[in-house]
């Protein structure tokens, strides 16, 4: 649907905004015309119960498909897409294949370690790590500027961190993801844009994200879409260790300086 509608404000563009107006009024659902004041409380009430669901579920394994923008001096958008396989056991398991235009990667977490491996390359990097999932995100984030792939999402506490200086946010209505129908949620922070696709019934599980930078030019878009969703996997011993090769070069992370930072 929406590439008829791209298609017939096309052939229309030469009549005026006000035509344009008209089209893109006929085929919106009136919420997303009409933006609310602060957050809709069914907004917040669906996020919940999909972040609360999610963080009950002690195993799990998805794929996701995601493209970022990248914008140019010329301000040119250039897209670039990866995908990743992601497995989950709390308190401490995680695991995360990526290939892609920008990274190829196996991200393992066995509860003591970290460890970044880059099939292509062929070399590895390893460095101790927190106990918890939560805590090896912080970390991973933080001291090695590492970020897990739908990493947000797996916190326990999820909700607080995606709500966290969200000024307004809505039902804009149903939606349809991989074949999957969602309600469709937007939020609006200071300097970012943020959309979640939620799929009906019981079990809420994020079917799609759409991110968008306001405060950097020609605001990019971070987008990823949740599929093969697995509530109950069956993982391997080996899955979330990793075992070097002779072949591998070793490497050592460069960790950031953030308490240095601070006291700048």
């Amino acid at each position: 649907m929406a590439l008829t509608v791209m298609r017939q404000v096309a052939r229309i563009s030469k009549g005026g905004a006000t035509t344009v107006a008209l089209l893109l009024a006929a085929v919106l659902p009136q919420p997303a015309l009409a933006q609310p004041a602060g957050v809709a409380p069914a907004a917040e009430q669906l996020l919940k119960a999909s972040t609360d669901f999610l963080a009950r579920q002690q195993q799990f394994s998805l794929d996701t498909e995601s493209s970022i923008d990248v914008v140019l001096a010329s301000g040119q958008k250039i897209q670039f897409d990866h995908t990743a396989k992601v497995s989950v056991e709390r308190p401490n398991k995680f695991r995360a294949e990526r290939t892609g235009d920008l990274v190829d990667q196996v991200f393992y977490y066995d509860g003591t370690s970290l460890t970044l491996h880059n099939p292509y390359g062929k070399y590895y990097a390893t460095i101790a790590a927190p106990g918890t999932l939560e805590e090896m995100l912080d970390f991973a984030r933080r001291k090695l500027d590492v970020v897990a792939p739908a990493g947000d999402l797996l916190y326990k506490n999820a909700y607080d961190i995606l709500m966290q200086d969200v000024t307004s946010g809505f039902v804009v209505g149903k939606g349809v993801v991989d074949g999957v129908r969602c309600d469709h949620l937007a939020f609006r922070a200071p300097l970012v844009d943020w959309q979640i696709w939620i799929e009906e019934g019981p079990q809420p599980l994020v079917r799609k994200l759409v991110i968008t930078s306001r405060d950097m030019l020609n605001a990019p878009q971070f987008t990823v879409v949740a599929k093969n969703w697995n509530l109950n996997p069956k993982f391997r011993a080996e899955t979330f260790s990793f075992t070097p090769r002779q072949d591998l070069l070793k490497l050592e992370f460069v960790q950031k300086d953030t308490d240095k930072r601070k006291a700048e």
